[in-house]
This record gives C-alpha cells, structure tokens and sequence, in this order.
C-alpha cells in the first residue's frame, strides 16, 4: 500500500464526528485532522480547561474550523448518559463514534466502582456507543472506530476477574485492549444481523509518543517520556490508522488498522491481525453480556 497520510483523506465536508479524548495526543491529532478535511468535530473531553486549549489547537490546524467541546468523563457512567442525551437533543446524525480516549493508571476506580482502566478504556466507551447508537443509525454507513494496541496480544478476557490477584497497571490495560477488539467484532456482527447501516473497525497507532502515561508515578512516567523520545514515533503518524479507519471507502466489516512497520510499531496505515483470543467469538458475546450487565445499556437495534 501507497504511503496514506491526511492529504489523502476524502473530503469530510458534511460530516458529524465525535472523538473522545480529543483534548491530546491521537485524539487531538484526527480532531485537527477530521476538521482540515471539513467535518464538524465535537471533541469529548473530561478536563474542560484542556479542552479550551485543544480546540484552539485545532482551529489554528484548519481554517474555518468550528469544533466543539463536548464535555464527557468516561468514567462516569451518569455523565456519559448525560453527555448521549445532550448530542441527541442537538444532532440530526451521527457519522462517526471515534472511540479513543484511553489512559494506563495507577490504581484507582471510576465513579461507578470499576477498576478505572477496564472501565474507562471499555466499559465507558460500551456505554456511550450504545446509547449513541440512534444517531449513528440515522447516518449513512455510519462508523466506529475503537482504538486498541497490539498489547492486545498479550491479553486473555478474565470476565470474572478484570484486575486480577497481584494489581499490575498493565494487566487491565492491555486486557481493555483485547475487549476492543472482541467489541468492534460483536457490534459489528449485531449491526449485520440487525440489517444496521453500521461499520464497527478498529485500529492501532503502533508506540506513538503521547500522554498515556500521564496518570501513573513519577518514576514511571519519567521512563515513558524517554522511551518515547527515543522509541516512538509522532503523535501525528500513530493517529493514521484511525483516521483511515474513520474515513477511507475501502475499510471492511470488523477490519482493523495498524502501522505496517516492523511488529506494527511504526509506518504507515495498512490492515493488520489480531490474536487467537480477539477472534475468540464466544468470548466476544460473553464479554458484550457482561457489559450490558454492569453499565445498564441495551443496544435498541
């Protein structure tokens, strides 16, 4: 495949996208994309003062922009309720669910009692696709996007245990991963048997420099910084592949998108694999049970 940047973006002109975690990082970066391409942007952000900076940012990044906040914390299931109800109020459609924001964290729990990684990083994003699901069925093949990593490989889906004995950061972020993608391929499967207009996709931005890691220890974040430095690639090239993801005519049902490069680290967007666990289609239907169960949200097909 040809090297795809954003200058080969098809025209968004017309088109209503919400990216959560739109304040930095991969988010920030296909929020500046998406509006130079001219689609309205509402960007869903918990820190509203970041917020004001990233949609300047974004404003500079294309001209004639008019993103919006949206505020959202998707560890509070209340307000994602909260934040579905208002878009459902002020908007026709939905064209795209950019399901991005994600975060590694010491350990704490949501609003709700979930461990705040699984929580934020699936269950949240479980919540507000659902209950945004109307507006997404009004919109002509309409898509979600939802951002894993290949730390999914890693993973084995532990419905009854999302922490597990022994607390490791990385254990329920890298098995929130896996529940991305076994989510994108259930959804994408009810959109099918339900006749839904509807593409669930996935993708990866390989090890991207961003702030991920903001919410852990000092130690901790210091090392990321400088493995970024010296390991990562930009921001700008880790949000390819959700971008085209989000926008190229020639994604498929369930496909999901990385960087081409050695181990899907770096490069540019191309389809990639997934592990025997992510295409584990019970699993997938267990982990979907499971997650009605704790947020309360019934997909209305």
């Amino acid at each position: 495949m040809a090297r795809w940047t954003v200058d080969d973006m098809p025209d968004q002109t017309g088109r209503t996208i919400l990216v959560t975690g739109a304040n930095s990082g991969l988010g920030l970066r296909s929020a500046e994309a998406l509006a130079s391409r001219g689609a309205l942007v509402l960007m869903g952000c918990r820190n509203q003062e970041k917020a004001a900076v990233a949609v300047e940012a974004v404003k500079n990044a294309a001209a004639n922009a008019a993103p919006e906040v949206v505020p959202l914390d998707l560890a509070d299931l209340e307000d994602v309720r909260a934040c579905a109800e208002r878009l459902t109020r002020e908007l026709g459609h939905l064209d795209v669910l950019m399901n991005n924001a994600g975060l590694i964290a010491a350990r704490r729990r949501t609003k709700q009692g979930f461990e705040m990684q699984f929580g934020t990083n699936h269950v949240g994003h479980f919540a507000l696709t659902g209950l945004l699901l109307p507006l997404l069925r009004r919109a002509n093949r309409s898509r979600v996007v939802t951002v894993s990593s290949f730390l999914h490989r890693a993973a084995r889906i532990r419905l009854d245990d999302w922490e597990k004995k022994g607390y490791s950061r990385w254990f329920p972020y890298i098995q929130a991963k896996l529940a991305n993608l076994l989510f994108t391929s259930e959804l994408q499967r009810r959109a099918a048997s339900a006749g839904a207009d509807l593409l669930a996709v996935a993708a990866h931005p390989g090890y991207a420099a961003t702030n991920l890691s903001s919410g852990v220890a000092t130690g901790y974040r210091l090392g990321a910084k400088l493995s970024d430095r010296l390991f990562a690639q930009p921001d700008r090239m880790g949000a390819l592949p959700q971008l085209y993801a989000a926008t190229m005519p020639d994604v498929g049902p369930d496909d999901y998108w990385g960087p081409d490069g050695f181990m899907e680290r770096r490069g540019w967007p191309k389809r990639v694999g997934r592990s025997d666990a992510a295409r584990d289609g019970d699993a997938a239907r267990r982990l979907w049970e499971a997650s009605e169960k704790l947020t309360g949200v019934t997909y209305a097909w």
